[in-house]
């Protein structure tokens, strides 16, 4: 809850705090002064307060809203406990509600009033130990706050994803301003658009003798306005290295700028100047954990030396933890090769056996929006999954279908690109090719109901998470020939590339895996309350029909591109309309890593090649 939210609700408390202080006692008593006391206070009538003590009025006045300042404290909320009287003396105990704003926890505590009659009137006995049992004397109030540095997102390996580099903060030593407090706070306010309010705030509930940071920039805004600061003799602007600015995969790792007045008024939290803003990427899904939480303690000092004499309160905060990946920064780096020599492709690629997604590569599309949450037309590459149904419905792959240049199945036409010569081809061949025709013609094959049992179980529309936006893929309804005709040649069918490495993923191992990005921790947001959901559970691949499918998929990968490298690449090249756009995919595996290469305008299969050849020659 927002500093204002929280005002405003205490604003609207106090109406019920005041009518219950003063329905209760109808006699002249202590209880009137202890009333108008806390209700002054509360309200920040500070007059009424003062005029229930027995010291200066000015003084407790003054008192009471350097109190404000010094906690730098968004209300205060007051309950009176109990009212003894003895004789000319009386007590009452009362419970104390704090709001620090900034989103801090709420700071209670037990006070006492001792009160004593004065000329008939009774009067609080003045001293600073009525605003707190502990504070004394020569004492007053403050807020300790320690803001953590950010923690690294790093890859399986343990090493960070991203490189340090400098933010800059700007803060201010309260005891070296004088009474240029707010002049100081006034000029840094025009200069970098934080309220003064706030800035001012922060100063006065600080300790005086430690620096307070109350601004931060990255390298380019600082290097715009250093001038302007520098000629604010009270600013002292030093450079923080974070670990800010991410390596490949870059925007899977996601960008992070620093704490800006926009981004401080949107959150709301308990951010403060030194902080960091994920902006996207995981750096954005987590945060919270990240940052963790800042430290806060409200403490006494010492007004002549401002030496700390007591800690009245603390909140550790929470602790920040680094974000552990699945990333294999060598596969990552073949990744990032493989699409290197085209316009517009994108890269996935995943450890077969367990899900996890080892490489996001991108050129001319944006590694999560396209690579992982990308809604594609499959094309021939769901022949993959359609051939898991056709084999279990008794298909074989050595069955002769034939070519054509078009053929019309229930309704819906079909095109061949390029047609096949020679004698009649065999449904490996024709799928190792990406007959169109060929395999539409095998509808009637199959029923609608295991077909779409196949691409269930090889996670095309899955709802599996992650905590970035991904897309499982989206098969429609079935309910004629020509729409299992067009789901079989993979034109109503979408996918992701993610989705599509999984499906090789599960032909590679024999068992489907649903997709793993982050290890630790468990969940993007530790403040959330989240009703766990259960895993989805891996898929086995019948071993009979996984047979059948590495051997087509043996010879969809022969003779192309990908197969260039060293070690056996099994795979099936494939084409697809998307807005009359050519797209190309590549699905495969070689080993453990299986992959899908989509792209625009260059063969599928020589990023394939590129890939393995690359990850081959990686030390």
């Amino acid at each position: 809850m927002s500093r204002v939210r929280r005002t405003l609700a205490a604003t609207v408390t106090l109406a019920v705090a005041s009518m219950t202080l003063t329905g209760c006692f109808e006699e002249a008593s202590p209880h009137d002064a202890v009333r108008d006391f806390l209700v002054g206070w509360q309200a920040g009538d500070y007059e009424l307060a003062a005029g229930r003590t027995d010291a200066d009025p000015a003084a407790v006045s003054k008192a009471l809203s350097e109190v404000k300042l010094q906690l730098d404290a968004a209300s205060f909320r007051f309950r009176i406990k109990s009212v003894k009287v003895t004789g000319e003396e009386s007590r009452a105990d009362f419970a104390a509600e704090v709001d620090l704003g900034d989103n801090n926890p709420l700071w209670t505590y037990d006070g006492v009033l001792p009160l004593h009659l004065v000329d008939g009137a009774w009067k609080v006995r003045w001293s600073p130990s009525v605003l707190h049992p502990q504070l004394q004397e020569g004492q007053r109030f403050a807020v300790k706050t320690e803001p953590r540095s950010r923690q690294p997102v790093l890859d399986r390996d343990g090493n960070a994803l991203q490189e340090q580099t400098y933010l800059y903060v700007a803060g201010v030593v309260p005891s070296q301003l004088g009474d240029r407090a707010e002049a100081v706070v006034k000029q840094l306010s025009q200069v970098t658009g934080y309220a003064e309010d706030r800035l001012l705030s922060r100063i006065r509930s600080a300790p005086p003798n430690v620096t307070v940071p109350l601004v931060t920039f990255g390298r380019t805004r600082y290097l715009s306005i250093k001038a302007k600061l520098d000629a604010i003799p009270e600013i002292s602007t030093v450079p923080q290295e974070q670990p800010v600015d991410p390596d490949d995969p870059k925007q899977i790792v996601g960008k992070v700028s620093a704490l800006t007045p926009e981004t401080e008024q949107k959150l709301g939290g308990p951010q403060r100047a030194g902080d960091s803003i994920g902006q996207s990427g995981l750096q954005q899904a987590y945060q919270a954990y990240l940052t963790g939480s800042t430290s806060t303690r409200v403490i006494t000092l010492d007004l002549k030396s401002g030496r700390e004499m007591a800690s009245l309160k603390e909140w550790p905060g929470r602790q920040n933890v680094s974000v552990e990946t699945t990333i294999d920064s060598s596969v990552q780096a073949a990744a990032e090769h493989a699409v290197s020599a085209t316009r517009t492709s994108a890269i996935v690629a995943v450890n077969s056996r367990t899900g996890e997604i080892l490489a996001v590569g991108a050129k001319g599309m944006h590694q999560e929006k396209d690579a992982l949450a990308g809604r594609f037309p499959a094309g021939t590459a769901f022949s993959v999954v359609a051939a898991d149904a056709l084999v279990n419905a008794g298909v074989r792959t050595t069955q002769r279908l034939p070519c054509p240049p078009e053929r019309s199945v229930g309704g819906a036409r079909f095109a061949n690109t390029s047609q096949m010569t020679g004698a009649t081809p065999t449904f490996q061949e024709n799928f190792a090719k990406g007959c169109v025709t060929a395999l539409a013609s095998l509808a009637r094959r199959v029923n609608a109901t295991d077909l779409a049992k196949s691409a269930e179980d090889f996670g095309i529309g899955r709802p599996w998470q992650l905590p970035l936006k991904s897309f499982s893929g989206e098969l429609p309804k079935l309910a004629s020939d020509a729409d299992k005709a067009r789901a079989i040649a993979g034109q109503s069918v979408l996918v992701s590339p993610l989705s599509m490495a999984l499906v090789a993923g599960a032909v590679a191992s024999g068992t489907w895996h649903p997709p793993v990005l982050v290890t630790k921790p468990s969940s993007p947001d530790p403040t959330a309350e989240m009703t766990p959901q259960p895993p989805l559970q891996p898929v086995p691949v019948d071993p009979a029909v996984r047979k059948a499918l590495v051997s087509m998929m043996k010879a969809g990968a022969q003779g192309t591109p990908a197969q260039a490298g060293r070690g056996r690449v099994y795979g099936v090249r494939a084409t697809a309309v998307d807005k009359d756009k050519q797209l190309g995919w590549f699905v495969g595996w070689q080993g453990e890593i299986a992959i899908a290469a989509l792209t625009r305008n260059h063969d599928p299969s020589a990023v394939a090649g590129s890939f393995f050849a690359a990850l081959n020659d990686s030390p």
